[in-house]
């Protein structure tokens, strides 16, 4: 123990400097450390949305839940999606329209054929027939791009323009 004094007596101003170095470095420790630490807490908050009083497992298991409810949410959707899909696939998608003048001495295109068509090339094709004492107007259906009834050259043009998805209006 003497001997533990004389070495202090002889370095006690080396001891006293290497201490307020070593408390000079943990004070830079304890610095970095609350720097990191509150970058955690700033984390934390942004993932608790500042909510007081939560428990991350709560936060945690609420949110499984709510993205298990998503994931039911997002399958019925696309359930009513494909039910859509399917039901437009019948809706009319197609339009073909020809325009012509019946009869030469009226001298104007107020006659027309236009077809309407789903995705399966089904539906008909409607012609009007303008003349200067009456107008006729008719139907005929259209399956699969063909119909049973005559079809007349312009009836034909309407469903081609149709089933190439031309919808311009085009003078004959």
């Amino acid at each position: 123990m003497v001997q533990l004094r004389e070495i202090i007596a002889i370095y006690y101003i080396e001891i006293i400097l290497g201490l307020a170095a070593a408390l000079f470095l943990l004070l830079i420790l304890n610095l970095i450390a609350e720097i990191r630490i509150s970058r955690i807490k700033k984390k934390y908050n942004e993932f608790t949305r500042g909510i007081k009083g939560i428990n991350v497992e709560e936060l945690l298991i609420k949110t499984g839940e709510e993205l298990h409810d998503i994931h039911i949410d997002m399958n019925i959707m696309e359930q009513k999606i494909e039910s859509l899909n399917t039901k437009l696939s019948f809706a009319i998608q197609k339009v073909g329209i020809v325009r012509y003048n019946a009869f030469a001495e009226l001298g104007s295109d107020l006659s027309f054929s236009i077809a309407l068509l789903d995705n399966f090339n089904n539906g008909f094709v409607l012609t009007s027939i303008y003349g200067r004492e009456y107008n006729t107007v008719y139907a005929k259906p259209i399956k699969f791009g063909k119909s049973v009834y005559p079809l007349s050259v312009e009836e034909i043009q309407a469903i081609d323009r149709a089933m190439m998805g031309e919808y311009n209006e085009i003078k004959i």
